[in-house]
Order: C-alpha cells, then structure tokens, then sequence
C-alpha cells in the first residue's frame, strides 16, 4: 500500500524553518541594537589571526594555490561517491565491484595525468 503525503505532513518542518528563520532575523536585528557602539582604531584595523598587516591585500597568489584548491575538492568529492557503495555493497554484487573498480580506474588515471602534469609541485 502507497501512502500518500499531504501538504499537513509538511507542517512540522516548515514551522521549525520559519523558527529557525525567525530567532537567525531576531538576534541579529538585537545584537544590532543592544551592543555597544564604540568604534576605535583598533576595532576598525584588519586583524589577521594575530599577525601586523603588511603589504597590499590585493597581491597576486600563484596559480598553483587554486589548482592544489580545485584538485582537493575534486578528488575528495569524488571519494564521498565511495560511501554509499560501501553501504550497499553487498546487494550490489559482482556487477557493483566491477563499476567500482571502473571508477577507481577512472580515478587513478586522472591522478596519472595530474602527476605527470606535474600540478602537485610548488616550483
């Protein structure tokens, strides 16, 4: 038997939603109006964990900083693709095993070609 769901069903989650919307909209508009308003130099400096600023922020950073950035989440968002497989991996069989080694094969290579690229080195 098929159950239906209505639109009440959904009447938890919406509330809790509009709850969440509503304290987020809340204690900002408090903090706005309840915290203090002193303003020094020192508050309106950048701060950077600690250290003096120096220099301009608008420098250039080497291009190798956003290709490690970009290969990290490519290659770690295609591990989370494994995690479901690892659940299911009985019930998927041979036939899972064999598109799981397809797709580690397909990852492999693409580390290969990012190696011998060399886009992992610094220099």
């Amino acid at each position: 038997m098929e159950t239906q769901s209505t639109a009440a069903d959904f009447l938890p989650i919406i509330f809790q939603v509009i709850v969440a919307l509503g304290f987020v909209v809340v204690t900002l508009i408090a903090t706005h109006y309840l915290g203090p308003k002193r303003k020094t130099a020192d508050k309106l400096s950048t701060f950077e964990a600690g250290v003096k600023v120096v220099g301009n922020a608008r420098q250039p950073f080497s291009i190798k900083y956003f290709l490690i950035a970009i290969l990290f989440v490519l290659f770690d968002v295609e591990v989370i693709f494994m995690y479901p497989w690892a659940v299911n991996f009985r019930e998927l069989g041979m036939a899972g095993m064999v598109e799981m080694f397809i797709f580690m094969g397909t990852l492999l290579l693409g580390f290969i070609y990012v190696l011998k690229k060399k886009a992992l080195d610094w220099n």
